[in-house]
């Protein structure tokens, strides 16, 4: 698929890395150039002694160069191990030494650190991206421009040595190991082969999803299944993609890159929608007044259009004047050329999804897992249904347990979980279709909507289930002051609630008040920051059944993170890890009588 990409618009843009130091435009490559890299660094890993299908690990941010990598051992016919950069030491190790890598691709010394002082018998050298090796590392280091030079040297001697290798390729084929981030013991690494990338990258362009004149923004962890299969559409459409793992750039480059197209966990939505409405809020009066006549107007318009209807009369021309107070400042901030934007890895509110749709930012949601190589449903821009994620991708074929479970069944499908047979064998069905763990719904039409994870349905004492993401979906879009929410009550005799603030907005709502200049855990705690929330939670107990309604709630004195183990690399919640991590905060939670918030 790479190679007939080159072959079709080999001097066209490909990807494009920030300049050196931020200073200047965006440096561009073309697919040939791409090829080029890409080749040599193929070529450089059969120096090494790496085979078809032996594993080679990457180590790194999102960044021009982890392509490049990625593309390399695929051109070796080997499979990309891959390792989140925020990943623990023994974490790594074991992904490492789990997945057999025979050689690692570090972004720098710090990470290739990480592997140091470990038994790992199969691996026979590291490569750095960034820096040099100091010839006291225990295992033979190079630098990735030494690496390529011994590539060039080897195609030099034998031009068709790429060639040959792809060739042989087939699609059957192991390509990658992705290791699930999972929420208890050690992560599983999922086997997914050339074929399902292939068929991720077709179906992407069947739909329009992905368009030749588009300009996307990448800064997803390309260690992620969902940075993977953009890769793999990008790769088959031919679009031009600018690359930036830096999240703190995000918001300033988008103004100056001005993409058309951007993918990202709902955590980068929430944040957006947040800083829109405090901001108003903290404007106050006539301005305040404006954005919510503003945003009703646009909900009224977009109820219209999501109907296939366009506005007419009175609404059109409101619809028009919301736009240019309110909407078009948005749009304008995140480049002034947004056509769309995709969200995946969690569940998106549907109530954000309507304020972005209203501005004119159409967020298409979207829905797999790393085992079935990212992409299995999304919306179409064309007939979008928020609160859906959307129709099935190609013919991925789906069915409803007994249970409600999705079940799927097709070429995206993983082979299996890397050594672990029983595992493997528990995923699927007896005729072999693959569980999913998620309860869902699909209308007469085909789009599917998850109603929460199997394993997360929270059973009260009283026996009644609860979804605790909708609950939390919700309470984000009613709370513009929101950073995390975990809802708890299982065996309970009633729900609670756990909420991290955003520290921005928090700070920004603190202004002008005794808090003013106070430290996130001063405000946190705060009798003013709980009323606040506690009116935040009185809104969302009148959108709940009465067995749902959250009776206490404790914010917390930090937000939930990566580092502590409470979050997912692609920041999905660990709620098992939450629960242990603030088990005194529930717990008094559940002490005494329960009175009215």
């Amino acid at each position: 698929m790479f190679l007939h990409r080159v072959a079709e618009t080999p001097d066209k843009p490909a990807f494009a890395g920030p300049a050196p130091d931020d200073a200047g435009d965006p440096v561009w490559l073309t697919w040939r150039q791409v090829d080029v890299r890409a080749r040599a660094i193929g070529a450089g890993l059969t120096t090494l002694g790496v085979q078809p299908e032996d594993r080679v690990g990457v180590l790194a941010n999102t960044r021009l160069d982890w392509i490049l990598a990625d593309l390399g051992i695929m051109l070796a016919g080997a499979a990309t191990a891959t390792v989140y950069p925020t990943t623990e030491p023994d974490e790594a190790v074991y992904i490492v030494q789990d997945s057999g890598s025979k050689v690692l691709i570090a972004e720098d010394p710090a990470q290739a650190a990480k592997l140091r002082g470990a038994e790992l018998p199969n691996l026979v050298a590291v490569v750095l991206i960034d820096g040099a090796p100091t010839g006291d590392e225990p295992v033979r280091t190079l630098s990735l421009a030494q690496l390529e030079a011994a590539g060039r040297a080897a195609i030099e001697q034998d031009p068709q040595l790429i060639d040959r290798i792809v060739e042989g390729i087939t699609g059957d084929q192991l390509a990658t190991l992705i290791y699930t981030s999972g929420t208890t013991g050690r992560p599983k690494g999922v086997e997914l082969l050339h074929a399902g990338w292939v068929w991720q990258g077709r179906t992407q362009s069947d739909i329009g999803l992905l368009r030749p004149d588009d300009l996307q923004y990448l800064w997803l962890p390309l260690s992620h299944s969902f940075g993977k299969t953009l890769l793999c559409g990008i790769i088959y459409v031919g679009l031009p993609t600018y690359v930036d793992g830096r999240v703190d750039k995000l918001i300033d480059n988008l103004g100056k890159i001005r993409p058309t197209l951007m993918c990202a966990a709902p955590r980068v939505f929430e944040k957006v929608y947040n800083r829109v409405v405090t901001g108003a809020q903290a404007d106050g009066g006539a301005k305040w007044k404006i954005f919510t006549w503003a945003m009703a107007v646009g909900k009224k318009a977009s109820a219209e259009r999501l109907a296939g209807r366009r506005p007419g009369g009175m609404l059109k021309a409101q619809a028009a004047v919301a736009d240019k107070l309110v909407f078009s400042k948005l749009r304008a901030r995140l480049g002034g050329r947004m056509r769309a934007m995709v969200s995946g890895s969690a569940p998106l509110s549907k109530d954000i999804g309507e304020f972005f749709f209203a501005a004119g930012l159409p967020i298409l949601e979207g829905y797999g897992l790393t085992e079935t190589s990212a992409g299995s449903y999304v919306n179409r821009d064309d007939a979008p249904r928020i609160g859906t994620v959307g129709q099935a991708l190609g013919d991925l074929r789906t069915k409803l347990d007994t249970d409600g479970e999705v079940l799927l069944k097709g070429t995206p499908i993983m082979r299996g979980y890397h050594n672990l047979p029983d595992e493997t064998a528990a995923a699927f069905t007896e005729d072999g279709w693959f569980r999913t763990g998620d309860i869902g719904e699909i209308d007469a039409d085909g789009y599917l909507r998850i109603t929460d994870r199997k394993k997360d349905l929270i059973k009260t004492s009283g026996g009644k289930y609860v979804a605790p993401s909708y609950i939390e979906g919700l309470f984000k879009s009613v709370c513009p002051y929101t950073s995390q929410a975990v809802v708890v009550g299982q065996a309970r005799n009633y729900v609670t609630m756990l909420v991290t603030l955003d520290p921005d907005a928090i700070k920004g709502w603190a202004e002008g008040t005794p808090l003013a200049g106070k430290s996130y855990q001063e405000i946190a705690s705060s009798r003013e920051a709980e009323e606040l929330i506690r009116g935040y939670v009185k809104e969302l107990n009148t959108r709940l059944n009465r067995w749902e309604t959250v009776k206490k709630f404790t914010i917390l004195s930090r937000d939930l993170s990566i580092e502590d183990g409470e979050l997912t690399p692609s920041l999905k919640v660990k709620r098992r890890a939450v629960e242990k991590s603030f088990a005194q905060d529930i717990d008094r939670m559940y002490a005494g009588t329960l009175a009215e918030l």
